[in-house]
């Protein structure tokens, strides 16, 4: 399973997704312990987003990818104080991933499918795969498993949200982070290996027909 498990990499993995969880705990916490207290719960993201950048950065993640986990929480945190209301802590994380579901969509529409330009270039390809017309095809129609992931988060975010229920949305956004992750991959892996023809050498090796890549725009996934 290959193209998953250097998709997972790409992604930070397991211990990646659970750092991303840890300041919303934390100020969920915070905010609790602090008798419902903005600024405990700012104080308390804030402090273990910071312990957070630390330990990825000893154990040799990249700085920039470091820097913006960080500079997410400072944003987050500053909505919430300048707007005055705790659930807006989880805004900045909801229109992520409405931007998400909107870039994947388009990528699959343009047959730039998401999943092919990361997997390609955890596997050292370039573009070379859009080069091979039924990976492409795979690729397009397993980008939209991770379309859904966006979509379905919208769904249980946007209600909690509009109505202002903090510890559900902590509750929904871990649930919704590795879990939600890790079922993708597997799926989506199912679903790219069931769109390419019997014989097929995998993903890993693109079966190229020609020197270009596929021009054009719109085209079905």
């Amino acid at each position: 399973m290959a193209p998953a498990e250097s998709l997972a990499d790409l992604l930070g993995g397991r211990r990646g997704a659970i750092d991303a969880t840890l300041p919303p705990v934390a100020f969920a916490v915070g905010w609790l312990i602090g008798g419902e207290s903005l600024w405990a719960g700012v104080g308390a993201a804030l402090a273990v987003g910071a312990v957070v950048a630390g330990a990825r950065l000893r154990r040799g993640d990249r700085p920039r990818s470091v820097l913006i986990g960080l500079l997410a929480v400072c944003v987050a945190a500053l909505v919430a104080v300048r707007t005055g209301r705790a659930e807006n802590f989880f805004l900045i994380q909801l229109l992520s991933n409405a931007a998400s579901a909107l870039a994947w969509a388009v990528s699959i529409v343009v047959r730039w499918p998401l999943l092919g330009v990361v997997a390609g270039a955890a596997l050292g390809q370039r573009a070379r795969w859009r080069r091979d017309p039924a990976l492409l095809r795979g690729y397009g129609r397993a980008s939209w498993v991770w379309t859904a992931t966006y979509v379905l988060r919208l769904a249980v975010f946007v209600p909690l949200y509009l109505g202002g229920q903090v510890l559900a949305l902590v509750v929904a956004r871990v649930a919704l982070t590795w879990p939600l992750v890790a079922a993708a991959l597997a799926v989506s892996w199912v679903v790219l290996r069931r769109s390419l023809p019997a014989g097929h050498p995998g993903p890993r090796h693109p079966v190229t027909e020609g020197p270009e890549a596929p021009r054009g725009g719109p085209g079905r996934g």
